[in-house]
């Protein structure tokens, strides 16, 4: 089986972490028609780190590289969840007793279902554990 449909291109930026980073990011996006679908910010000792899922990824690095930001691209894998108490605990469970570590996750909830992000150390053995294990993966080509 391949698991090349469900890796998600996620932009990352290394920003130092002062006012108007985000805005410079989101008014590039703007500037280039680029859809921000989901994003989150960490930030340690004076600098930030957005990773952003977004429609247009190549057209998002160039312009946002262009700018001066440190660009960076990882693979993602997007799971849903039940939207339930226990949603988030399902999937940390079953990738934790396959021995597979989350190294970073986000989510977000829309109206019938919530999405989890998901940066892992084997993503191949997370797409098969969580396609085995019944939950529904987005596909790479729905979101970019």
């Amino acid at each position: 089986m391949t698991c090349d449909k469900y890796m998600i291109r996620q932009i990352s930026l290394f920003s130092e972490n002062k006012p108007g980073r985000l805005a410079a990011m989101a008014k590039a996006c703007l500037d280039e028609n680029i859809n921000i679908l989901a994003f989150s910010i960490a930030e340690a000792d004076g600098f930030g780190v957005i990773r952003a899922l977004v429609d247009k990824p190549d057209a998002a690095f160039e312009k946002l590289s262009s700018l001066g930001f440190n660009v960076a691209f990882t693979n993602v894998i997007a799971a849903e969840m039940r939207d339930v108490p226990g949603g988030l605990y399902e999937i940390a469970t079953d990738l934790g007793e396959a021995g597979i570590n989350i190294e970073y996750s986000y989510a977000f909830s829309g109206k019938n279902k919530a999405v989890l992000i998901l940066r892992v150390d084997h993503v191949e053995e997370a797409v098969r554990q969580l396609l085995k294990n019944n939950v529904s993966l987005l596909v790479s080509s729905t979101i970019q």
